[in-house]
């Protein structure tokens, strides 16, 4: 069907020349016909300044008033052709405001938008030197005292804190830091990202041994360099870290190893911060103008307190900590905790022959790792999809055009497939003791990674040892006190230990903004991460989106950037746009600065 015979082409036509057209005359109420009832917009800097999910019209029609007169959108045309299914009808559209470039996608219930999806891709004036604007690289001719690529390479690093100021400190150099460093460093923003470990990667190669990605290749590309098409489905920890460590180098990013970040203060009169930072057994002051926690989710652990832990003989730690399993063979070990690490460390413990026992406290939902990436991420993330026309950066988008509000209810069919595809699983499990859910809403494994950042294992391979009881399980446990030489449970059980590992997770970004600025500074931006949809682990009031992540907070000039691979990413892209258009002094007034409900 070609587009002159397409009607869902022609009426996605039709509808982006009305909003088109509405907008230009600044007639919120005509752009607001356009829109059913139940409708949605999600904008990711392009309106807003923000990554902002307005709902049903009242919302969008706030947001209109708000910036429709310095926004200036225009020039609104389909991209490609307009598919339709189940009443859907979906398209891909180009536009632009008075600064930027736009990417959006469109879902049409009839003739009226049920979701819309704008971001912004670049911005007038200041796009990406690539292609045929790449630099030179070389000037040619004769040139006393030229200094080489390395050298001015070495000039550029050397000079921070000395001669020169970043005007982007980021602190925390693994996979978040290293790719928002990345998109600066082509949008050319002075950037210098801070690493207490001896090498990029460290933070990876240090995790225990067995450690590997959960999540399939196609969704862990770093901007700009994917990975090789014979790079392995499931990458190993260390294979990760030496990937890191090229891709700092090839990218060229200005990163300091063996620097450890001791405070941060911001002087309103000037807008800039004052960073101490240790390196070489020196205190350096760095002043950034903007200040980047990139200090990943998995960055301050939960360790909890229970009482006689002091007395303990053996040894303990917590997950983050954990060697591998090499030195526990033939030693009882307990591992509190019931979710990803907790199963790998399980897991490979008893591969080297140890006595392990893993104490679940609370539920945890279950995913066979085949199951999660035939059901949930083929159809975006996968060899096939690739072959299909979509790869990762419209899988991004696609995925990113799903308002969270409604994101659930594409997830429950998913999982609802799952229980019936791993059924046998399931059932054997439940019979070892093993505590089962599916979130509270039965929407599965994302939208518990999205509300609480917690509750779950990918399997692959624990559950088995754990239904077949090669992995004990004591569940339904509480932890009454640690003993010399084991844990007692409050139903009167007591466990031998020579070893107890605490997979207890970890507490939101927050709290390094306490460590490294103030309390007072963690809670004026409140708790990283969770939607605030009233589930376990996630309070509400509903938020919308996730809560100070790679967006303005209510502290100028911080921001935190984390997540998986994925997120790392997708959303590096929208928040070095920010920090660019605030380098080139561009007016960016945030619309719909989220509110602190939670201190942490």
């Amino acid at each position: 069907m070609t587009e002159l015979t397409n009607p869902h082409t022609q009426s996605v036509k039709g509808w982006l020349a009305g909003l088109g057209a509405a907008l230009e005359k600044g007639d919120i109420a005509g752009a607001l016909a356009l829109f059913d009832d139940d409708c949605y917009w999600r904008d990711l800097v392009s309106f807003t300044w923000n990554i902002k999910t307005m709902e049903g019209k009242a919302q969008i029609e706030a947001m209109l008033k708000a910036t429709l007169a310095s926004t200036k959108p225009a020039n609104w045309q389909i991209e490609g052709d307009a598919t339709e299914a189940g009443g859907v009808t979906e398209a891909w559209f180009t536009f632009e405001t008075g600064v930027s470039r736009g990417r959006g996608q469109l879902r049409l219930k009839g003739d009226k938008c049920w979701t819309l999806l704008t971001t912004m891709v670049e911005l007038k004036g200041h796009e990406e030197p690539k292609g045929g604007a790449r630099p030179k690289g070389v000037e040619h001719g004769v040139q006393p005292g030229r200094q080489s690529w390395l050298e001015k390479r070495q000039a550029e690093e050397a000079g921070f804190g000395d001669t020169t100021q970043p005007y982007v400190l980021i602190v925390g150099g693994g996979q978040g830091g290293i790719a928002l460093g990345a998109r600066l460093r082509r949008l050319g923003v002075p950037t210098l990202i801070v690493e207490k470990n001896d090498k990029p990667g460290d933070s990876w190669r240090k995790r225990y041994k067995s450690l590997c990605l959960h999540d399939p290749v196609w969704y862990d590309h770093l901007p700009y360099l994917p990975f090789p098409d014979h790079w392995p489905v499931f990458a190993p920890k260390d294979k990760i870290g030496d990937w890191l460590e090229m891709y700092t180098k090839v990218m060229e990013l200005n990163y300091w190893t063996q620097t450890t970040c001791k405070s941060a203060t911001f002087d309103e009169k000037t807008q800039a911060w004052t960073v101490q930072v240790e390196r070489g057994g020196k205190t350096i002051t760095l002043k950034p103008k903007q200040l980047v926690l990139a200090t990943g989710m998995s960055a301050v652990p939960n360790i909890p307190t229970f009482p006689g832990a002091e007395n303990f003989k053996g040894e303990q730690h917590h997950s983050s900590q954990h060697p591998g399993p090499d030195k526990y063979r033939g030693k009882k070990v307990v591992v509190i905790g019931s979710n990803n690490s907790a199963h790998d460390i399980c897991a490979a413990l008893w591969e080297h022959g140890a006595d392990v026992t893993m104490v679940q406290r609370t539920s945890t939902h279950i995913a066979k790792s085949d199951s999660l990436m035939d059901l949930a991420l083929g159809g975006l993330y996968s060899e096939d999809a690739v072959k299909n026309g979509i790869d990762h950066h419209k899988a991004d988008l696609i995925f990113a055009s799903v308002p969270y509000k409604i994101m659930h209810t594409f997830q429950v069919p998913v999982y609802d497939e799952m229980k019936k595809r791993d059924a046998d699983l399931y059932a054997r499990l439940e019979k070892a003791g093993f505590m089962l859910d599916f979130g509270d809403d039965e929407s599965g494994l994302f939208m518990k990674y999205l509300r609480r950042g917690s509750g779950y294992y990918i399997d692959v391979g624990a559950s088995e040892l754990v239904a077949d009881g090669k992995i004990k399980l004591k569940s339904r446990a509480q932890v009454e006190r640690i003993n010399a030489n084991s844990i007692s449970f409050a139903d009167g059980t007591e466990l031998p230990a020579d070893l107890i590992v605490y997979a207890t997770g970890y507490g939101s970004m927050n709290g390094w903004a306490a460590q490294l600025i103030s309390k007072e500074v963690a809670d004026k931006v409140g708790k990283c991460w969770g939607l605030g949809s009233g589930t376990t682990k996630d309070p509400g009031p509903w938020e919308g989106e996730l809560r100070n992540m790679w967006k303005p907070t209510q502290q100028a000039a911080l921001w935190f950037h984390g997540g998986n691979l994925h997120q790392s990413r997708h959303y590096s892209q929208f928040l070095s746009l920010q920090l660019k258009a605030r380098h080139e002094g561009l007016a960016t007034e945030v619309y719909g600065l989220q509110k602190v409900h939670h201190k942490g």
